[in-house]
C-alpha cells in the first residue's frame, strides 16, 4: 500500500504532548485517532464573543459575553452538588450554575476575582443565569486586555470529559505541527491555482482571522472551504474510478445462459416480464458472459420487479454450475425473498436456504456445512452472512438488495468470499430508493447502472390524501365500508424511537383497538418481534383474502406484494422520511383496484414536514421524491451515509456541491491517465480504509 503523510494520518494523537490514554479515548469516541482525524474534525459553527454586553441589557436566549466580579460563589447540595457563582458588572447581576465542576474550580472562582463568561442567557429566579458557560477567571478587569486576538470561536461536536478548551488546544498543537511538517502537494497545480494550501486552509477554519466573513464558511464559498470540498469529493472519486479499473483487470468465470432452468422458470410464471425488465435482464447476462466480473447497480421504483430480474440473474450463476448469495437489509426482507425464490426454484429442483440471526446455533452450523460442501445453490441472508464460519464452495454472482443500507465496504468483504482460482464473483446491486443521476454518478461511480422504468401492467397510480389525526374516527369509519366491498387495508403504525419492542408495543394497542371498533372487520397483526414463521403466516393469510385488516409496524416497508390490498393508513406520518413513505405506499396500488394511501399527522408540523407531506400528496414518482427528499434533507440522510459509511463525508455536502461533481470527475480522470502514481497516495490522505479494497 502506498502510505501518504499529507495530513499526518501515520501519526496517532498520542504524539501530541499532554494527550494521554484517558484523552485519547474520548477522543475515540469521536472517530478521532489520528492527526488527519483532529485536523478534519471540522467546527460545526463559530461564536463571536469579542463583543461584551452590559448584564441589564443582555436578552434571555440569546448567546453573549458577559464580564464582571465575583461577588459571591458557593456549592450548594440539593439533588446534585451545583456551584453557583455571582458576578456583578455596574449595570447588574448574572448567576453562572456549574453542575459538573473539578474540586479546585470554586477555589479558582473565588469572591473578588474577574470572571469573562460566554454562554446562553437563561430566566433564573433571582437574576438572569448561564448553566456551564465558557468562562476566563483574571485577578483583575485589566488582565483580559488583548488575551484574545480572535474575533470567532471555534465550536466542535464534542462528547462527554471533552471540553471545547480541550479541543481546541490540541487541534492547535496539530496546525503547528502540520505547520512543521508541510504538507506534499501533490495535486497537479493548475487544479489548486484559486485555493490556498491545504495547510493555510485547515488553519483559516479551525483559526478564523479577525476580518474573515464568517458567512462564507457556511455557504461554502470561501476558498479555505472549496479547498477541503475540492480535494474530499476528489479523493472519494479517484477512490470509486480506481476500484472500476481494479475490478475490470480481475478475472471472472463467464457464464452463458444455457435456459436449463430459465427457460421452465419463465413458461411457469402467471405473466411476462415487462420490457424495462427484460432489457435489464439482457445487460446482466451481458456482463455475467464476459470475463470480467460484473459490477451493476439496478435502479428500480418501489414495484418495478426488481426481485424478478434478480432471480434470472440467480439462474444463470444456477445453470453455471456456480452459488449465489442475496443479502438483504433486514430479516422480514430476506424472509420475503427467501419465500419467494422456495416458491419459484423449488420445482427446479434447487436447494435454497436462509441465514439470518435469529437462527439456532445448530440451524447455522448445518447452513455453514451445505454451504461449503456446495449442496445450496442460493444462500439468502442478512447481516449474518458476513461472518468468518461463511465459506462457498464456488460462489458465482452476489446479490445486495437495498444497496444504500450498506457500505462500500461491506460489499466488497462479501465479494471476497467469493475469490477461488483468481477469479472474482460477479456483482448485482440493488435499489429501491431512486437516486438523482448526479449524485449515483458519485456514489455509485465503481458500477455499470441499469434502470428499470416500466411498471407492470395494471398498476394503479395511488391518490394520497394528508388528514390530521383529529380525523381518525372518520377514517376509522371509511375501512369499515371499504372492508365490507371486498378491500383489504394496511394500517401501519410508527414511533418516534427505532424500537422494534415499542413498535410491537404500539402496533398491539391498535390491534385492540381497531378489533372493538369493527367487531365485523377480521382483523391481523404482524410485526418484527414475531417469529418469522409467524410472520409469514399471517402475510399469507393476508393475501389469500383471510385477513381483511392488517395492523403493521413499518416491516412491511419491503418485500410485501399483496395485489387486492387497496388503502394504507400511515399513523403519524409526520415521523418518517420521504424514502421510507414512499416505499410504505408502494405496497398499495399493486393491482386493477383504485388505490389510496392516508398520511395521519399529529399536529402541530413543522414547515419541513409539511414540505415532506405535500411531496407524498402531489407525486407518485420515485426519481421525484427522491430528489426533493435530497433538496429537504441533505445527501447524508437519504442515502443514511452517516449510518453505513456509503460516503460518510466530512466536508462536502451533496446538494450543496452536485455543481462540482462533472469538473472533479474529469480532474480524477486526468491524474488517474498522467499521473497515476499520485492518486492512491492522494486517496490515503482523505479515506485510507479504502485502499485496502483497491489494492484487493
Amino acid at each position: 500500500m502506498t502510505v501518504s503523510k499529507r495530513l499526518l494520518q501515520h501519526l496517532p494523537i498520542s504524539h501530541l504532548p499532554g494527550l494521554g490514554d484517558a484523552l485519547a479515548k474520548k477522543f475515540n469516541h469521536l472517530g478521532i485517532y489520528t492527526i488527519r482525524d483532529l485536523l478534519l474534525h471540522l467546527p460545526l459553527r463559530y461564536e463571536d464573543r469579542s463583543t461584551y454586553s452590559p448584564i441589564a441589557q443582555i436578552i434571555i436566549g440569546e448567546h453573549t459575553t458577559v464580564q464582571g466580579q465575583i461577588i459571591k460563589s458557593e456549592i450548594l447540595f440539593t439533588k446534585k452538588r451545583m456551584l453557583i457563582c455571582t458576578i456583578r458588572d455596574e449595570s447588574g447581576i448574572i448567576t453562572l450554575r456549574f453542575m459538573n465542576f473539578y474540586p479546585n474550580m470554586q477555589q479558582n472562582l473565588a469572591t473578588g476575582k474577574w470572571v469573562k463568561a460566554y454562554g446562553e442567557v437563561k430566566k433564573g429566579k433571582l437574576y438572569p443565569e448561564m448553566i456551564h458557560p465558557q468562562i476566563q477567571v483574571r485577578d483583575t478587569p485589566q488582565a483580559f486586555t488583548n488575551l484574545e486576538t480572535e474575533k470567532y470561536t471555534p465550536i466542535y461536536g464534542a462528547t462527554y470529559g471533552l471540553t471545547q478548551t480541550i479541543i481546541r488546544k490540541f487541534i492547535h498543537l496539530s496546525l503547528i505541527l502540520l505547520t512543521r511538517n508541510p504538507t506534499e502537494e501533490i495535486i497537479p497545480k493548475q487544479f489548486i491555482a484559486d485555493f490556498p494550501s491545504i495547510e493555510q486552509a485547515l488553519t483559516i477554519l479551525h483559526e478564523p482571522p479577525l476580518d474573515i466573513d464568517i458567512a462564507s464558511f457556511e455557504d461554502s464559498s470561501h476558498p479555505a472551504k472549496k479547498r477541503l470540498i475540492f480535494e474530499e469529493l476528489l479523493a472519494y472519486q479517484l477512490s470509486m474510478q480506481l476500484l472500476k479499473s481494479r475490478n475490470q483487470s480481475h478475472l471472472a468465470i463467464p457464464m452463458i445462459v444455457k435456459n436449463r432452468f430459465i427457460t421452465p422458470f419463465l413458461e411457469a410464471l402467471p405473466f411476462s416480464p415487462t420490457r424495462a425488465q427484460t432489457r435489464v435482464v439482457q445487460e446482466i447476462w451481458h456482463d455475467m458472459a464476459l470475463d470480467k466480473p460484473m459490477m451493476r447497480l439496478v435502479q428500480g421504483d418501489v414495484g418495478s420487479g426488481k426481485t424478478l430480474v434478480a432471480a434470472l440473474a440467480a439462474l444463470n450463476a444456477v445453470e453455471n454450475d456456480k452459488q449465489v448469495v442475496l443479502m438483504a437489509p433486514t430479516e422480514i426482507l430476506a424472509e420475503q425473498h427467501y419465500h419467494n425464490f422456495t416458491q419459484w426454484f423449488t420445482r427446479l429442483g434447487l436447494t435454497i436456504n436462509l441465514l439470518a440471526g435469529k437462527l439456532t446455533a445448530k440451524q447455522k452450523r448445518e447452513c455453514y456445512a451445505k454451504l461449503e460442501s456446495g449442496e445450496t445453490n442460493i444462500l439468502i441472508g442478512t447481516h449474518a452472512v458476513f461472518v468468518e464460519q461463511v465459506k462457498f464452495a464456488q460462489l458465482g454472482l452476489v446479490i445486495i438488495d437495498e444497496q444504500h443500507r450498506f457500505g462500500v465496504d461491506q460489499r466488497l468483504t462479501l465479494w471476497q468470499k467469493g475469490i477461488k482460482d483468481n477469479r472474482y464473483p460477479h456483482q448485482l446491486i440493488m435499489t429501491a430508493t431512486p437516486i438523482p443521476r448526479t449524485l449515483t454518478m458519485t456514489i455509485y461511480a465503481d458500477l455499470d447502472i441499469s434502470i428499470i422504468d416500466e411498471l407492470p401492467p395494471g398498476r394503479t397510480p395511488v391518490t394520497t390524501v394528508v388528514l390530521p389525526n383529529t380525523r381518525r374516527d372518520q377514517v376509522i369509519e371509511r375501512i369499515e365500508q371499504a372492508c365490507l366491498t371486498g378491500k383489504q387495508i394496511y394500517w401501519v403504525c410508527t414511533l418516534v424511537e427505532e424500537s422494534e419492542i415499542l413498535s410491537a408495543q404500539a402496533a398491539e394497542v391498535t390491534y385492540r383497538e381497531l378489533q372493538q371498533l369493527l367487531p365485523n372487520i377480521t382483523v391481523g397483526l404482524v410485526h418484527g418481534k414475531m417469529k418469522p414463521q409467524q410472520k409469514q403466516q399471517i402475510m399469507q393469510a393476508f393475501k389469500q383474502g383471510e385477513i381483511q385488516l392488517l395492523i403493521a409496524t413499518t416491516v412491511i416497508e419491503v418485500g410485501v406484494d399483496v395485489p387486492n390490498a387497496s388503502l394504507m393508513i400511515i399513523e403519524n406520518a409526520e415521523r418518517l422520511g420521504l424514502s421510507q413513505l414512499h416505499q410504505l405506499r408502494g405496497r398499495v396500488g399493486r393491482g386493477q383496484a383504485t388505490s389510496h394511501c392516508v398520511l395521519m399527522y399529529q399536529a402541530p408540523l413543522s414547515q419541513v414536514t409539511k414540505q415532506r407531506l405535500n411531496v407524498m400528496r402531489d407525486s407518485n414518482d420515485g426519481f421525484v421524491i427522491a430528489q426533493k427528499d435530497l433538496e429537504i434533507r441533505g445527501g447524508g440522510e437519504i442515502l443514511g451515509t452517516r449510518q453505513v459509511g456509503l460516503a460518510d463525508f466530512r466536508v462536502v455536502d451533496l446538494i450543496r456541491d452536485q455543481m462540482l461533481i462533472h469538473h472533479i470527475q474529469k480532474v480524477a480522470q486526468y491524474i488517474l491517465k498522467f499521473q497515476p502514481d499520485i492518486a492512491l497516495k492522494f486517496i490515503n490522505s482523505w479515506l485510507p480504509e479504502r485502499t485496502k479494497y483497491i489494492n484487493a
